[in-house]
């Protein structure tokens, strides 16, 4: 399904990339593979990856979602870049806690917070 829609709403501030997820739960598997070859493909477009993951409309993830976030900073990290999450709302953001990835990722409360510390 290569032609299939953007999951994603992408917007550049500067050299800053911010990604909104547009599903509200990020569970099913084909998606979440979409979601992360689209990123992965921006990734490996920038030189320098600056990225914000905004989760503001994002209700629920599954554990493969976690699981292809963690290849994103991997990725980003490889290329010496830098990744922030913003917008996640409480209940994920205790699964971040309770997974102890709040300590892997930088998260921040809003999108402007997140783009104002990689700039």
């Amino acid at each position: 399904m290569p032609d299939a829609p953007s999951r994603l709403m992408i917007q550049r501030n500067g050299e800053i990339t911010i990604i909104q997820f547009l599903d509200r739960n990020i569970l099913d598997e084909a998606n979440i593979q979409q979601i992360g070859e689209e990123i992965a493909s921006i990734i490996d477009a920038a030189g320098d990856p600056k990225l914000v993951l905004s989760f503001d409309n994002v209700d629920h993830l599954s554990s493969a979602a976690l699981g292809t976030l963690i290849t994103i900073n991997n990725k980003i990290r490889a290329k010496q870049g830098q990744l922030r999450l913003a917008n996640i709302n409480q209940q994920i953001y205790e699964v971040f806690t309770i997974t102890k990835l709040d300590k892997l990722f930088n998260i921040d409360k809003s999108t402007g917070e997140a783009v104002e510390k990689l700039s």
